[in-house]
């Protein structure tokens, strides 16, 4: 070592053996020192942003062996050769080693030739001799320096602990044991020291070195599997890396003082920074629920029973009553907490709140607007689902009745049909059969409307989407399909009756007489029954007037229809007379036609027992009708009254906010007794809510007495009370600033004057031109880059308008005391030591760990290319601290 080693380490160093027999005797001692003195090289360039891989050959060019010099020195070298020439490299070294030279350090066969060369042997002798001068010779513990004083400062710190015994700086280290005890001792959070093992070294190595890296900014220099596995560990690897320690927790005393000074100031930051996290955390919340219910109010997907739809509307009312009032309130503490926030921050002489993307005031507001859209949307939605509903149930009643009805009339047809009897009739018997077709056949065209209607109403259930579509048209298609087939059957008999017919000559035509006339009148009684048995929907008086004149026009018919069911009867009654009288050989029953007079009377019965039950349904529809009119003209009644007063109390709040008299406090009174007398009113909206529950009810969807809504109400009320609890929140941070600032009554009262006059539009707030022409009539000249700089601090949000708080803060703000920046500048020097900057390492160690943490968040946005990586120079540091102010 005595031939390239400073002559300051050789009194020291003279027991050890020669560098050179050292790396000869032992290659591990050189992989030793190689990392050591890599990491402790680059422990130092990453303050300069660069790193060296390779020792022997990264220093060659010299460039950044001069950078290393100048980084632990804190001085400039001379100015370095850029060409890539030996010469050059020659020429760069040599300017680093009569740098170490001027320093007092007499290096000995070290030339630039050998470092140009990448002589390892010589490079890292020069590297330990920049060691030994920059990182130990200045070490003093106790009137002993350098070597003796780095270990006697080592047996200080560790002598409380069992099993460390530290003599030297090779074996004494090997379990791993000293290092630990020396972090402990620092910093016992860092290291259980109680369940270390001396027979474990490897671990208690590795631990020491990962928690040296990772919370004392120490890089690993040293591998534990080499320091094991080596009978003597280098002394010089082991010296650079314990050297370490030393300067880390050297300096921890005096930055203690200035750690608590800095604790102040960062316990007020805390508090507004947990302000901005309250808001944020609310607005995410509101935010979030409206997310979640806009999906719910814009999911359209219909129901297939009245039932269900019901009880989506009445989940709907649910939401309306219980879920939504909550959240209006919410949104309004949100608005108030960011009022407040703000003006905190103006009177600490912060920056102006601005919260994350998509959770501003005005985002909050979009997305509640979005919300009630979807929800007015969703209402009318509702409505008429259940009104197709409504109208799908009535229509497949229908279907079903018509259904059956033809169904019982179509059954046998088909085997009649396709009967031949005609083959082995008599003469008179085929006159018969050929009557009783013709007559069926007469039954068969008035059955043709009911078929069509059949088919008519499965159409409209398709177009109206009713859910059990397939099993109507199934039913539709066999019905057509039946009705096609009976007409072919109809067609081939009447075909073949007709090739008999020329062997028919009598017909009787009494009977094709009676057939001809009960069958329309069958199917006139038939289709009475139905009307009568027919189910009706209405929503108002004019309708079911509308149904009851139909029915007594239809009760004007029934002394007709009698007649012509007696004149019918006595059709029948002629046959049979004609039978007895002439003892006609007949069937017994009419050939023509399967209708009885027997069957005749009993449906005409049954027609007759029918009206007066239709009656009694369309005079009770028509009392639910004028119940349904009564409710309706009790809700507006109600709501003509109250939607003007709403809107009346909040034109006068307006005129309050713009035209306020007397003292703050004064006015704060008046405006709580005012909000008072609002929150009075609300027993009103809740007997209006009442009514129109029963509306809803009732399945009332329409009022034409009045054109309020219960949502214009509920809308009106809620901006009512939040534009009554802005404006005292208004007040209040006035008050604040006020007392925070010192303004006079006087004061405040100019101010309110100025406002109010340049509030051309009185609105409550003044547009960029008018609060420019305010500031030139109170004599400030600037220019547009000073009028910038002003809106920027009035309306940071950049909504182009200045409310009359921001006014009153910006008038204030020009006296603001800005007296703390000398405090931060001491507190500053005295955490950076001989430095020009913090680490991140250093203010954890320094400060507690929230606020260390909060400090370091704050860091992140002003580290830039050029600065040292992880710390903070003097106006990064304050503005971490104050933000963009005047430090």
């Amino acid at each position: 070592m005595d031939h390239y080693d400073s002559q300051q380490t050789n009194d020291y160093m003279q027991p050890e053996e020669d560098w050179d027999r050292d790396l000869l005797l032992d290659p591990a001692w050189e992989k030793q020192q190689r990392k050591t003195f890599t990491a402790w090289c680059n422990s130092h360039l990453r303050k300069a942003g660069t790193q060296i891989e390779n020792i022997e050959e990264d220093f060659r060019d010299g460039l950044k062996l001069m950078l290393l010099l100048e980084v632990i020195s804190g001085e400039r070298l001379a100015k370095p050769e850029r060409g890539k020439m030996r010469v050059h490299k020659i020429s760069n070294v040599n300017k680093a080693l009569d740098f170490i030279a001027s320093k007092g350090v007499k290096l000995v066969s070290i030339g630039a030739e050998e470092i140009v060369d990448g002589n390892v042997k010589m490079t890292l002798g020069m590297i330990w001799t920049i060691i030994l001068r920059f990182a130990i010779q200045d070490i003093s513990v106790e009137e002993t320096s350098a070597k003796e004083g780095l270990l006697l400062w080592c047996q200080r710190k560790t002598a409380p602990y069992k099993n460390v015994n530290i003599q030297n700086f090779h074996i004494s280290w090997k379990d791993g044991l000293g290092f630990c005890a020396l972090i402990h001792r620092h910093r016992p959070e860092l290291i259980d020291y109680g369940k270390l093992r001396k027979d474990d070294p490897l671990t208690n190595l590795n631990t020491a070195f990962d928690v040296a890296e990772k919370y004392l900014d120490i890089p690993k220099m040293l591998d534990a599997e080499d320091i094991v596995g080596t009978a003597r560990p280098d002394e010089k690897a082991i010296m650079t890396y314990v050297s370490s320690f030393y300067h880390a927790f050297s300096g921890a005393q005096k930055a203690e003082t200035a750690a608590n000074r800095i604790c102040k100031v960062l316990a007020v930051n805390q508090e507004n920074e947990q302000l901005m996290e309250d808001y944020e955390k609310l607005a995410s919340d509101l935010l979030e629920w409206i997310r979640r219910t806009i999906p719910w109010l814009e999911n359209r997907a219909p129901e297939n029973t009245m039932h269900a739809m019901q009880q989506k509307l009445e989940d709907f009312r649910d939401y309306r009553r219980l879920h939504k009032p909550p959240k209006v309130q919410e949104k309004c503490q949100l608005e108030i907490n960011f009022n407040t926030l703000q003006t905190k921050l103006r009177l600490s002489n912060r920056p102006a709140f601005m919260p994350s993307e998509g959770r501003m005031v005005s985002d909050i507001n979009n997305a509640w607007g979005c919300l009630e859209q979807a929800e007015k949307g969703y209402e009318e939605w509702l409505l008429n689902e259940i009104r197709r509903l409504e109208r799908l149930d009535h229509l497949a009643e229908k279907f079903r009745q018509k259904a059956s009805i033809h169904e019982a009339w179509t059954d046998g047809k088909e085997v009649m049909l396709r009967q031949k009897d005609y083959e082995t009739a008599t003469l008179s018997e085929i006159k018969a059969l050929l009557k009783k077709h013709e007559a069926f056949e007469s039954d068969l065209a008035a059955h043709q409307d009911r078929v069509e209607q059949i088919a008519a109403i499965a159409q409209e259930l398709n177009e109206l989407d009713y859910y059990d579509s397939p099993s109507v048209n199934a039913r539709c298609q066999k019905i057509c399909d039946q009705w096609d087939n009976l007409g072919a059957l109809t067609q081939k008999r009447r075909e073949a009756l007709e090739r008999t017919e020329k062997l028919l000559e009598t017909i009787d035509q009494l009977y094709l007489e009676y057939a001809k006339r009960a069958a329309p009148f069958n199917n006139w009684m038939e289709g009475a029954m139905e009307d009568l048995q027919d189910t009706f929907i209405v929503h108002t008086i004019e309708e079911i007037q509308g149904l009851t004149t139909a029915h007594e026009q239809f009760k004007a018919t029934l002394p007709d229809a009698d007649k012509e069911r007696l004149a019918i009867l006595g059709i029948h009654n002629e046959v049979s007379k004609i039978v007895q009288t002439y003892h006609v050989n007949m069937a017994g029953t009419n050939p023509y036609t399967t209708i009885t007079p027997q069957e005749i009377n009993g449906k005409w019965d049954h027609v007759r027992q029918l009206v007066p039950r239709r009656d009694q349904a369309l005079t009770e529809e028509h009392a639910r009708q004028q119940h349904n009119e009564r409710l309706r003209k009790q809700f507006a009644a109600q709501a003509n009254v109250i939607g003007p007063w709403i809107q009346t109390k909040m034109e006068e709040i307006g005129r309050i906010s713009i035209e306020m008299h007397g003292t703050l406090e004064d006015q704060l009174s008046h405006l709580r007794q005012y909000e008072k007398s609002i929150v009075n009113y609300k027993p009103k909206i809740d007997q209006l809510e009442g009514d129109h529950q029963l509306i809803q009810e009732a399945l009332i969807f329409d009022n034409k007495h009045t054109n309020y809504t219960m949502e214009h109400i509920r809308v009106g009320w809620e901006q009512l009370l939040t534009t009554i609890a802005r404006t005292i929140n208004e007040v209040e941070n006035q008050i604040l600033t006020r007392d925070a600032k010192g303004i006079s009554q006087e004061q405040m009262n100019e101010f309110r004057a100025s406002f109010n006059h340049f509030d051309r539009k009185k609105t409550g707030m003044m547009d960029t031109d008018d609060f420019r022409a305010c500031l030139i009539s109170m004599g400030y000249n600037m220019g547009e880059a000073e009028f910038a700089r002003i809106m920027s601090i009035v309306d940071p949000n950049r909504l182009g308008v200045v409310t009359f708080q921001a006014f009153i803060d910006f008038m204030s703000r020009e006296t603001a005391d800005t007296d703390t920046a000398d405090q931060v500048m001491a507190s500053f020097k005295i955490l950076a030591g001989d430095k020009n900057y913090i680490t991140v390492d250093e203010l954890r160690r320094e400060l507690p760990p929230d606020q260390a943490e909060y400090c370091i968040a704050r860091m992140a946005p002003y580290t830039g290319p050029d600065a040292v990586p992880g710390a903070l120079d003097y106006m990064s540091f304050s503005t971490a601290l104050y933000g963009e102010s005047d430090l």
